[in-house]
């Protein structure tokens, strides 16, 4: 993988939204396929955001009625539960359901619309790398295709909605497998201990899921070993979808390697 870069936890979107305070962050939107894949694969970074004061949304595509463990009743007050530790704001989305996501334009089009009506700066989705659960690639797909039409002022399905450019799109990887190898990672400071008590809470709260395997001792070790590449305790990476755009290199944070 190639050396990543890092970046202080708050600057993952600047203002920029009609009707903002200067210095006021725009809203970050993101996407989960099942109830607990935000928390898992980037609950630290959201913690941070929201920290800062960032207005955070979750879109659920799934109930997470395929799994193993947790009924979709008892999984969807876990997800309500963690998402308000994260301090987000948690809506649930009905899509193919849990193992049967297709890509259709119809779905993109339904994920436009939220992205129209939350009007975020910023938009997590999980990445697209295929040897993960299918779901989770072809959401990534989905919002990538959703994040273009969010744009397009013709498309009649979403006539009754402004248009809105978001300013980045991250996928973020819920396992060390889904990480993309050819994309250079945006690390993320998640080490204050405020920031990582209230991650490690929001992961506890999917107490449906820890059954079988400490899922939140394996993404608190991937979070340690990230932060040992960039010399902070904790960090989370995000893969961006296209070239980040800086107005002055002294946005650009640091290289994770110091030299």
């Amino acid at each position: 993988m190639k050396r990543p870069l890092t970046r202080p936890p708050a600057t993952l979107s600047p203002s920029g939204g009609e009707g903002r305070g200067e210095g006021a962050l725009a809203p970050l939107l993101a996407f989960g396929a099942h109830p607990d894949d935000i928390e898992f694969g980037c609950g630290g970074m959201i913690a941070s955001e929201a920290c800062a004061g960032r207005k955070i949304y979750f879109v659920i595509c799934s109930h997470g009625e395929a799994g193993t463990h947790g009924k979709p009743k008892q999984r969807i007050a876990e997800a309500k539960r963690a998402a308000a530790l994260l301090g987000a704001t948690i809506e649930f989305l009905k899509l193919d359901g849990d193992a049967h996501l297709e890509i259709r334009a119809a779905h993109a089009i339904k994920l436009a619309k939220i992205i129209r009506r939350i009007r975020p700066g910023g938009v997590l989705a999980p990445s697209l790398v295929e040897n993960q659960h299918p779901d989770h690639a072809r959401l990534g797909k989905l919002v990538r295709d959703a994040a273009r039409l969010a744009r397009y002022g013709g498309l009649k399905e979403l006539r009754s909605l402004t248009p809105h450019k978001i300013e980045q799109l991250f996928f973020y990887a819920v396992t060390a497998e889904a990480e993309p190898r050819d994309i250079t990672p945006v690390l993320i400071d998640v080490s204050g201990p405020e920031i990582i008590a209230t991650w490690t809470a929001a992961m506890k709260a999917h107490a449906s899921q820890m059954s079988t395997r400490n899922y939140v001792e394996l993404q608190l070790t991937r979070a340690r070993l990230l932060g040992a590449r960039a010399g902070v305790d904790f960090a989370i990476a995000l893969f961006p979808n296209e070239p980040l755009v800086f107005a002055s290199l002294a946005q650009a944070g640091r290289g994770a390697r110091r030299f």
